[in-house]
C-alpha cells in the first residue's frame, strides 16, 4: 500500500511530510537526507501489515537513518528491524561493526542495542521488516549478540528470499485470508535467524525445533525452480531423515508433494501474465517451474484454476495501448 510519494508534494514540504510519515510508522528516529541529481529530495514509501510483522519499501534519493537508546526512551516502542537492500549499495553501522549492504545481504537492528545507523547514497531502495521486540520473545542480550553475526547464518538466504517474495506480492498477500499466518511464519524465520548464530545450544536447539517446518517451507519456496528439488534433498539439507520430513509435514497439516505443486503452479500462473515473460512459450514457463510434461501441466493448471494456461494467458495478461 502506498503511504507516501513525494512527487505529489511541493519540493519545499517534502522532507517535513516524509519525516512525519516515518515517525508515525517506525517511532522515534533520526533522519538526514541527500538530494538527488536534480537537487531535490525524492521518496516513495510503501507499507504492508502481516499480523505481527510490518513490511516497508523505501525508494528514492540517498538518506541516513538511525535509532538510539534515547529514541527508545522517547516513545517506549522497542522494535526489531530486519533490513535488506533492493537497489544500490548501502551501509550498516552498529558499534564497531560496519557492513556494506547489497541485494544479497540483510542485517538485524534494534533500539535496545544502542546507536545504529543505516545509510545509502544516490538513488536506491531498501526493505525493512519491523516487529515489536515482545513478539520476538528473545532476550535483548541475545539479539545484541546476534547483530554482527547475521551474515554467517544459514537462515539468512532463506529469510532474504522470503522477504523479496513478500515484497513482490505484498498487495495481494496483505488482503489474503492467510496474511496473519504469513506474518507468523516470517516471525518464526526471524527468531530462527537470531538463534542460529547464538552459541547457547539449548536455546538454539529449542528454537530450531520450533521453527523447523517454517524453515523447510521457506527453503522450498526459495528453490521451487530447481529441477532436482526432491523430498530426499530437502531432508538432507535440514539434517533429518525422509521419514522425519514426512512426519513433520503431516503434523503441520502439510502434504509435501501437493504443497510444492501448488506453489509451482502459482509461480507459473504469475509468469504467464508477467510482461517480462511475454516472449516465452507456455511450455518453457512450465518447464522452469518443474513441469516437464505439457499435458500434465495443463491438467494440473485446469484442476487448480478452472481454466487452461493458454486461456489464462489470453484473458488475464495486461493490455497495452497504442
Amino acid at each position: 500500500m502506498l503511504l507516501l510519494d513525494t512527487a505529489d508534494i511541493r519540493p519545499e514540504d517534502r522532507i517535513e511530510v516524509f519525516e512525519a510519515t516515518v515517525l508515525g510508522e517506525t517511532g522515534s528516529c533520526g533522519v538526514e537526507h541527500e538530494p538527488g541529481p536534480d537537487g531535490l529530495f525524492s521518496k516513495r514509501l510503501e507499507g504492508w501489515r502481516f499480523g505481527p510483522v510490518a513490511l516497508y519499501l523505501n525508494s528514492g534519493t540517498g538518506m541516513r537513518y538511525w535509532q538510539t537508546s534515547r529514541h527508545l526512551r522517547m516513545d517506549s516502542r522497542n522494535t526489531v528491524s530486519v533490513l535488506a537492500q533492493v537497489a544500490g549499495n548501502g551501509q550498516f553501522i552498529w558499534n564497531d561493526h560496519q557492513q556494506v549492504l547489497t541485494a544479497r545481504d540483510l542485517v538485524v537492528a534494534t533500539k535496545s542495542a544502542g546507536y545504529w545507523e543505516r545509510t545509502w547514497s544516490g538513488l536506491g531502495s531498501n526493505i525493512a521488516l519491523m516487529i515489536d521486540a515482545e513478539q520476538i520473545a528473545l532476550p535483548d542480550s541475545m539479539i545484541h549478540t546476534a547483530v554482527p553475526r547475521i551474515a554467517r547464518s544459514p537462515i539468512t538466504p532463506l529469510l532474504l528470499s522470503h522477504i523479496h517474495g513478500l515484497r513482490r506480492d505484498a498487495d495481494r498477500l496483505e488482503s489474503d485470508a492467510g496474511a496473519d499466518d504469513i506474518g507468523q511464519a516470517t516471525l518464526a524465520l526471524v527468531r530462527a535467524l537470531i538463534a542460529s548464530v547464538i552459541t547457547a545450544d539449548r536455546t538454539r536447539r529449542a528454537i530450531a525445533d520450533e521453527t523447523l517446518l517454517v524453515r523447510v517451507l521457506a527453503y522450498i519456496r526459495a528453490h521451487l525452480t530447481d529441477p532436482d528439488l526432491t523430498p530426499a534433498r530437502i531432508a538432507a539439507v535440514h539434517n533429518i531423515s525422509l521419514r522425519s520430513l514426512y512426519r513433520l509435514c503431516e503434523d503441520g497439516g502439510v502434504s509435501l508433494e501437493q504443497w510444492i505443486i501448488r506453489r509451482r503452479l502459482e509461480g507459473a500462473r504469475r509468469d504467464l501474465t508477467a510482461p517480462e515473460h511475454a516472449h516465452r512459450t507456455i511450455d518453457a514457463i512450465a518447464r522452469t517451474w518443474g513441469f516437464t510434461s505439457p499435458a500434465h501441466f495443463t491438467r494440473r493448471f485446469r484442476h487448480a484454476y478452472g481454466t487452461t494456461p493458454r486461456t489464462w494467458r489470453a484473458t488475464a495478461a495486461p493490455t497495452t495501448g497504442d
